[in-house]
């Protein structure tokens, strides 16, 4: 008797069988590539896909090096601290009016550099997020370090 014997317990019909009587097993096709003669690849080109990346990467590696020309200026307490970046926010010049340095209180010096700096990396979040190419694609722009 089937199911009275410890092996057969929760045992259904073997692989590749079908319990309904009915039931057709599928025919097994060969992989046709896309594109083949008499091949509807429903519309998707790979070919223009592939294109259309390698675009999108020539574009983001302008735009990085469109960044790392660019020089961008903070200013801070009216223009007597100065610094200078470029769009990857390198620092690459600091420059502190005489005036700036009170001899009672030189750490104000650091502060205005620090505010400087905050002033030129807004500018530079500025200009990453208008020189993006990945900007309408979800997100995706945050690859140059924009985000």
């Amino acid at each position: 008797m089937t199911g009275d014997r410890p092996s057969d317990a929760g045992s259904g019909p073997g692989p590749g069988t079908d319990p309904r009587p009915d039931a057709q097993v599928p025919e097994v096709l060969e992989p046709v590539a896309p594109g083949a003669e008499g091949v509807d690849s429903g519309g998707f080109d790979l070919g223009s896909m592939l294109q259309m990346a390698q675009e999108a990467a020539s574009q983001v590696v302008a735009a990085q090096e469109e960044l790392l020309q660019a020089r961008v200026r903070g200013t801070a307490g009216g223009g007597a601290v100065e610094v200078v970046v470029n769009g990857q926010l390198h620092l690459l010049e600091v420059h502190v009016h005489p005036d700036a340095v009170d001899p009672e209180d030189p750490s104000m010096v650091g502060d205005l550099v620090v505010a400087a700096f905050a002033d030129a990396q807004r500018q530079v979040a500025e200009l990453q997020a208008r020189s993006d190419p990945l900007a309408g694609l979800g997100g995706l722009g945050d690859l140059l370090g924009g985000g």
